[in-house]
């Protein structure tokens, strides 16, 4: 598996990270069932492959539960990334995830999320999502920093997206970014390369448009652009939309790691698959993106979510 270093914190990590949001269960965001059986197979055949990094998240239901659960034994063999600012609210059949942005609740939300994953310190604290604003008011730096110093988490980061993110690339106050990035997804490429200037780590999310619609959770309207850009026409023989996609995000020169989720044992095995042959080779990389950028797919300032 091939590895690189998250940035600044010097950190090195198996570029194919694992997502786990996928082992989140039915009660938050419409997740599907997980057995015990299926989250501690998946979770060792995610070390068992040599994949090193684990990104999960307080409010990712019983995901950082099964983590402490079936692989805490095997710390020393992965880097942890969680995230903080969360809430879990059991409505009943289901939970909301609003978010509290408070010195309390991250407080709160580090030391649930340790004695959940059975572990003294994460190797990394980022923030979920807030504004500038929130941030500012909650003096949310400064409570991860306050963490940070309790030895409760080793590095600081933030999972963001335009345009939240162009003021926390400017701060210098973050050790890694997460950032939604894929073939079909590339609106951030400029502002990836702007936040791997400062010398953060990049961990890229959504690094294969969340799967084929059919066969994944991708949306339709997003793999459109596959179609319009006529992307079969530069897949090797016998390569997956998916395995393409996947080697595309791993082309980006600024990627530290990008974090893939999958239930489903034989899904991680073609992901790896994938990433051993390595990023695309170049004329294909940039062929891909010029098809792209002519249907409308490309780097821009300004994104609206």
């Amino acid at each position: 598996m091939e590895t690189a270093i998250l940035g600044r914190t010097g950190l090195k990590v198996s570029k194919l990270g694992y997502g786990a949001m996928e082992i989140r269960g039915r009660r938050v965001w419409s997740g599907r069932p997980v057995t015990d059986e299926q989250a501690e197979t998946i979770l060792n055949a995610v070390l068992d492959a040599g994949i090193t990094f684990i990104d999960t998240s307080y409010d990712y239901g019983m995901s950082e539960e099964y983590i402490g659960r079936f692989i805490s034994k095997r710390r020393s063999e992965y880097i942890l990334a969680t995230k903080c600012g969360c809430t879990l609210v059991n409505c009943g059949d289901y939970d909301e995830t609003p978010h509290v942005w408070t010195r309390e609740n991250l407080l709160h939300n580090i030391d649930t999320s340790l004695k959940r994953m059975r572990t003294d310190y994460v190797d990394l604290l980022q923030l979920h999502g807030p504004t500038p604003q929130q941030a500012e008011e909650g003096e949310l730096v400064e409570t991860l920093k306050e963490i940070q110093e309790a030895g409760k988490a080793r590095w600081i980061g933030i999972s963001s997206y335009m345009p939240n993110i162009q003021p926390f690339t400017a701060s210098g106050e973050f050790d890694t970014f997460q950032i939604p990035y894929s073939a079909i997804e590339r609106e951030h490429e400029d502002i990836i390369a702007q936040a791997a200037a400062t010398g953060a780590g990049i961990i890229i999310r959504g690094g294969v448009g969340q799967g084929e619609p059919g066969a994944g959770r991708g949306p339709v309207n997003r793999w459109a652009y596959w179609e319009q850009a006529k992307l079969d026409e530069l897949l090797d023989e016998g390569e997956s939309r998916t395995a393409f996609m996947l080697r595309f995000t791993l082309s980006n020169p600024h990627l530290s790691t990008t974090i893939v989720g999958t239930l489903r044992p034989e899904h991680l095995h073609e992901n790896v698959r994938a990433a051993e042959k390595g990023p695309l080779p170049a004329d294909v990389y940039e062929e891909a993106k010029r098809r792209l950028d002519a249907v409308g797919m490309g780097p821009k300032d300004t994104y609206q979510r």
